[in-house]
């Protein structure tokens, strides 16, 4: 077995193998995009099972979001020459079935979009953390249109979380704190 980061007796190196700072921005940049693509397929179920309006609401401009953002990374891919290729994104996914598991496990109502609320805020704070991460890669590769676009997207992340934050506040989480639980 070889030592990670090391060349092949061929002289070439192991092609999953990052060798730069530039090699970690791709393969990011390609599971961002596996997660957001991923993502855009999840949110029309967590609509269909969330009951409170405003979240519901959220839930479909986070949609809306979400497709604007894989646009915007296929336009970042464009920009920096990488091609346009989706890494399969196991955090993502890992996310995203936890969420199907309490969605299954509980009743609809203030219970169930407590724990949605929850799931899209860890999927926010992984975008926040994927978005971040590039968009500090990019600066530092001088790639100053992708880190534009990438700041756009962490921003808007930003936001997302904040608003689900203040949905859960004003009424779902205290709302959910008075049903018997079902989990």
């Amino acid at each position: 077995m070889e030592p990670t980061g090391k060349k092949q007796e061929t002289g070439k190196t192991k092609s999953s193998e990052a060798q730069d700072l530039r090699d970690l921005f791709e393969v990011g940049l390609k599971d961002i995009y596996n997660a957001e693509k991923v993502l855009s397929k999840t949110l029309p179920n967590m609509v269909k099972n969330a009951s409170s309006p405003e979240l519901v609401k959220a839930l479909q401009n986070h949609l809306n979001e979400t497709e604007q953002q894989v646009s915007r990374l296929e336009q970042v891919f464009k920009a920096t020459g990488i091609k346009p290729v989706s890494k399969k994104c196991e955090a993502m996914e890992g996310l995203l079935k936890e969420n199907d598991g309490r969605m299954e496990d509980s009743k609809k109502g203030s219970v169930r979009d407590a724990g949605i609320i929850a799931a899209g805020q860890k999927v926010k704070h992984y975008e926040i953390a994927s978005y971040g991460t590039l968009h500090a890669y990019a600066k530092t590769l001088g790639e100053d249109k992708a880190a534009n676009l990438l700041a756009m997207t962490l921003d808007e992340n930003k936001k997302s979380d904040a608003d689900l934050t203040e949905i859960a506040r004003s009424g779902i989480n205290p709302n959910a704190a008075t049903a018997r639980i079902n989990w």
